[in-house]
């Protein structure tokens, strides 16, 4: 019998999830206008690794309707473009 864990929304400590996290940061940063970022560079501010961030700016894409969210461009790291929606 095979079981599947679903992620959770909540950090382990009560704290936001990490979808959460990622959702406040980038609506905060685009309040200011277009936003142009690498996940590498923005993983210590939001707590997660680049790596987690890409899979969750995909799933964001499509979930997250106050913000347009764009895989901009590759340059050794994908570029993301974000601007309020």
């Amino acid at each position: 019998m095979s079981t599947t864990t679903q992620p959770s929304t909540d950090d382990a400590n009560g704290g936001p999830g990490k979808d959460e996290r990622l959702r406040q940061f980038l609506k905060q940063k685009a309040d200011d206008g277009e936003l142009y970022f690498k996940s590498k560079f923005i993983a210590d501010e939001v707590g997660l690794s680049p790596k987690e961030i890409g899979a969750l700016m995909v799933k964001l894409r499509d979930s997250c309707p106050g913000l347009e969210i764009e895989k901009w461009s590759y340059t050794s790291a994908t570029t993301w473009r974000v601007e309020p929606a």
